[in-house]
């Protein structure tokens, strides 16, 4: 369809009339639960089996086949899941972990809770994801790993980032919780780099309620991980000996361990979630085929015939050009979108390396601000430091998050973004 015909008359935030008359909750309501995973869930409450492990055990083994990785390990949340994989890594005191600076905290936050510390490097503006020509030159004898970031489910240009990591032996984490499931050349996601951590809460495209789950190839870095954060699980699977001499105890004075009610919802999401994320696919990829040659606006995804994808398109976002809407600002585009009945807002997250945590706070009382407890030198990077990453504040808007592909319907969405940047000028 061309949606230019829907897109004529005044903007509704000027008096005119709605692009969407009628709101369609359907085709954004998520999770899908369904009479399987209550029953999964309701069979481990009934059996008193929150707090056991036999479902997450095959949970862990599903989704380590699924994905194509050889160990599971199943965390209380994503952050646990990330902190589990840095240690894995051997991260510690004094150790430096490269990572980018646009992306949710927990990404980075907790290596302070090792004694390491970030660097920050830049984010390419297509991809918004780390940029793999900025990485070679922060690395330093300090650098233990770097934490790639498959932001908004974009898949990381993971082949440099591998090569990079083995010239100078690094780990490479990637955070999968915007993209299970995504795929980068015909590799998923998660399986590319030593190990994959990822959240399952249950705005994410996998949701399990809340949880977090690990995947890796490495027996060391699974084993490690156990011992940080579990102890009732040390006798099965613990083989260093250095970690055996100390079984029974969790090295990091963590529990980790996920609640099974958790294990049994993700384990029926795995069976339908190849099935829904293409879907979603359908209908984002539909979206924004409509906006192809819109100005102002394009689409936050890999080119087609790449052999890459976006896996569930975990909080979809454009880029959003001002300069061709004469200047417009973002929330100004947001706020008559949203007045056509869609829905549109910033969908990015603030740069971390500005935030005082990473600059100002001591957190542990050494006398100093965290972020430099423990290097050689001041490695805070101020306003101006990261080019890239500090200028897409005012460039990326968030979209409708599809949930499958619905005709008409999603044109209608798609022709209110149209419309407004078709009569930007209105609203300068």
């Amino acid at each position: 369809m061309n949606i230019s015909s829907w897109v004529e008359g005044d903007l509704a935030i000027l008096g005119g009339p709605k692009v969407v008359a009628e709101p369609a909750p359907e085709l954004f309501h998520w999770p899908i639960v369904t009479q399987e995973d209550e029953d999964a869930v309701l069979d481990v409450l009934r059996r008193g089996a929150m707090s056991g492990w036999d479902v997450s055990l095959q949970f862990e083994q599903e989704f380590a086949a699924w994905i194509g990785s050889a160990y599971g390990l199943t965390f209380c949340n994503g952050t646990a899941a990330l902190l589990g994989a840095m240690y894995g890594c051997g991260i510690g005191r004094g150790d430096e972990l490269i990572a980018p600076s646009r992306t949710y905290w927990a990404s980075v936050l907790p290596v302070f809770s090792l004694g390491g510390t970030a660097v920050f490097a830049d984010v390419e503006e297509h991809s918004l994801c780390i940029d793999p020509n900025d990485i070679e030159h922060r690395i330093t004898p300090r650098t233990k790993a770097i934490m790639v970031v498959h932001y908004c489910g974009y898949p990381v240009d993971m082949d440099p980032i591998m090569e990079i990591a083995e010239r100078h032996n690094l780990k490479v984490i990637e955070d999968v919780s915007h993209a299970q499931g995504g795929v980068y050349k015909g590799r998923k996601v998660g399986t590319i780099g030593h190990v994959g951590a990822m959240s399952m809460m249950s705005g994410k495209s996998f949701p399990v309620g809340e949880g977090g789950i690990m995947v890796t190839d490495d027996q060391e870095i699974f084993e490690r991980a156990i011992a940080f954060g579990f102890y009732q699980r040390h006798a099965e699977y613990l083989t260093t000996p250095e970690l055996k001499a100390a079984a029974g105890l969790p090295l990091g004075g963590f529990k980790h361990r996920l609640n099974q009610t958790a294990s049994a919802m993700g384990r029926v999401q795995l069976k339908y979630y190849d099935e829904r994320t293409e879907k979603i696919r359908a209908g984002m990829n539909h979206f924004w085929d409509l906006l192809e040659d819109t100005p102002g606006l394009r689409a936050h995804r890999p080119p087609k015939g790449s052999g890459s994808h976006m896996g569930g398109w975990y909080n979809p976002i454009g880029h959003y050009l001002p300069e061709e809407l004469g200047g417009l600002p973002v929330d100004r585009f947001a706020e008559a979108v949203n007045a056509e009945g869609a829905f549109c807002g910033r969908g990015i997250n603030a740069p971390l390396h500005l935030h005082p945590v990473f600059n100002d706070v001591d957190i542990y009382h050494d006398g100093v601000p965290t972020r430099i407890a423990f290097s050689d030198r001041d490695l805070r990077q101020p306003q101006g430091s990261l080019p890239i990453t500090e200028k897409l504040d005012g460039r990326v808007v968030g979209v409708p998050w599809f949930k499958y592909d619905d005709g008409e319907r999603i044109e209608a969405y798609a022709a209110a973004f149209r419309k407004v940047a078709l009569h930007a000028s209105e609203l300068l």
